[in-house]
Formats: structure tokens, sequence, C-alpha cells
């Protein structure tokens, strides 16, 4: 059986959300054809035919319109997370569009099929930098902000950018076995299964400072004080406050409690360790106020969804010239 895999190009779309899947689906149709009929047909259409101009300058060409097109998978590439929505010519097609087996989009892909209805009443995955506008502007979608991808039925929707990867290889798994999708995933140089999730590669434990000049001033004595012991009493006492009024008012302001925000700037802390020191496990949990190291492992894991060991092997900057000179 070939699958027609139709990617819808527009104006402004982000060109790795259409390249990095498209690259997979290419591989699977290849390998598969040789054998006999590829797995895969893959389209690139748009709402007219010609030249497209995606975020960054690059232009990709849809041979074929929309309209004209019976895809078996549709997928739906993202836009920058700072413009404000897809063209609403796209939106009004994906709403008549006919029925297809999936449907697929990637990164900020999902605010489209939201704005088409289709994500109501579903858990959706979108870039982990959107996710807190996606939730307010679509109330009726339950966002899942650490998942790198989402299926909900026939509706697969994933997280930023180069989980478009990730989602397109659980595809091909699932239509084609895990020995395909194995042999794609090696020779692209990616994870079959990623370990961990978005919370990786998020910032979101840079918490806003607080409006509350009070526990705006505690929020800057934690982040100068990460090593040593902090309390909610001390805290309260650097605001002035009670630590019951405390508390309640920084769980208020900050969105979690004093001891979940400190432990949050403690895995940070260590993660930027982590990336750019040699500092052993044990040498960073002291030095960012952890008990133990056993104590800072379980704290990350919580976190991060990956060990400390497996994130420095992962994500840590090493020093080009020393790294040429070695081999």
């Amino acid at each position: 059986m070939t699958r027609t895999v139709v990617f819808a190009l527009y104006p402004g779309c982000v060109a790795l959300d259409v390249m990095g899947p498209h690259e997979v689906f290419a591989l699977a149709a290849a390998w598969t054809g040789r054998r006999g009929k590829p797995a895969y047909e893959v389209v690139r259409a748009g709402v007219k035919t010609g030249p497209i101009t995606t975020a960054s300058g690059m232009v990709l060409h849809a041979e074929a319109r929309l309209r004209d097109v019976k895809p078996h998978t549709l997928i739906v590439p993202g836009f920058p997370s700072g413009s404000s929505k897809a063209p609403e010519s796209l939106v009004r097609w994906l709403r008549r569009s006919p029925a297809c087996a999936r449907r697929v989009s990637v990164c900020t892909g999902a605010f489209i099929f939201a704005e088409a209805g289709w994500l109501d009443g579903r858990t959706a995955a979108t870039h982990w930098a959107a996710s807190e506008r996606f939730a307010e502007r679509f109330p009726q979608v339950r966002v899942d902000r650490e998942a790198v991808y989402v299926q909900s039925d026939d509706v697969w929707t994933s997280a930023g950018v180069t989980a478009g990867i990730d989602l397109a290889l659980a595809l091909v798994e699932v239509d084609c076995g895990s020995q395909l999708a194995g042999r794609i995933a090696r020779e692209l140089v990616v994870f079959l299964r990623r370990p961990g999730g978005q919370s990786q590669f998020s910032a979101y434990l840079e918490a806003p400072p607080a409006g509350d000049d009070r526990i705006r001033r505690a929020q800057i004595y934690i982040s100068e004080h990460l090593g040593e012991r902090l309390t909610v009493e001390g805290l309260a006492a650097q605001a002035a406050m009670s630590p019951r009024h405390f508390a309640r008012t920084f769980r208020a302001e900050v969105g979690v409690s004093p001891g979940k925000h400190v432990e949050r700037c403690r895995v940070e802390a260590v993660r930027n360790g982590l990336e750019v020191g040699a500092e052993d496990l044990t040498e960073l949990a002291g030095r960012w106020g952890f008990t133990s190291a056993e104590v800072m492992r379980r704290a990350f894991r919580r976190h991060f969804g990956v060990s400390p060991e497996a994130y420095r092997q992962r994500f840590r900057v090493r020093d080009i010239g020393s790294s040429a000179m070695t081999h």
C-alpha cells in the first residue's frame, strides 16, 4: 500500500518543519520502493501552486493545489512563534477539507489545527515557548507541555521544530514497523524514541519576576543564595512578611510554592553547570544547595525527564580546538 503524504505549504511556514519529516518519509519511500511498492508518495501542496517563501527565506515549491490532492496523511508545518497566525485561506481549506486517515501538525501548526476546530476536546502538543499562549487562546484544547508528540485518535501534534522528525518516525513505525523506522533514525543520526520531554530544551524554569515587590525581593535573594539553606521562614523575613502570608502570596504571584521555586532554580543552575563545566555531580550538588548528589539526581529527573549524566553527555559544550586536537 502506498500512502500519500501531503505537506500543506504556505508563505511564512518554518522550512525545517517541512524538511525534517519530509526526509523521513522520502527515505521510507525510497527504501521500501526497492522491494516493490513504495510505502509513501510525498506531495508538496499549497492553496496555489508555485514557489512559496518560508520564514527563513528558503523557497519551497508547491507542485499541487490542496483542493486537488487526496491525502492519506496531511501534514501542516508551523510558523515562527512570534507570528500571529497562518493565512486564513489555509484555515478555511482545512475546515472544509475531505477526510483523511491522519492529520498531523508540526510545532505551532497546532495553532492552525485549533483555528480549524480539529483539536476541540483533544489533547495536543506545540512548541514549549508557545504553549502558554496556545492554552490561553484555545481553552477547549488540553495542552501537554512536556510531550514531544501527542496522538488523539487520527490527529497527531508535535512539539517544536525537530520534534516533527520524532513524529514522522513514529508514523513510519506504525505503518512499516520498527526495523525501517530504526534504520531511518540511524541514517539521520537521531533517536528513534527521544528520551525525556520538552523541558530539556525549554526555559520554563526561568519564572517571570513577581509583581509584588516583596516577592520579587525574595526571588532575587533566592537566585543569589542557591547554595545556602533556604527556608520559608528565612525567605519570609527577607520579604518582611509572616511565613504563612508569604507562602500564600508567593504561590499566587509565581505559580508554585517557595520550595518548588527554589528546587527549579537549583536544577536550572545544575543544568547550566552540566553544559559548560567539568565538575562531578557531588561538587555540583554541593555548590547549588542539594544535600547530596542523589537528591540532586532525583530532582533533575523530575524536571527534565533524564538523568544529569545523560543530559551532560547530550548537551555539554565542548571546546572545539581541544576536541579537534584529539582526533
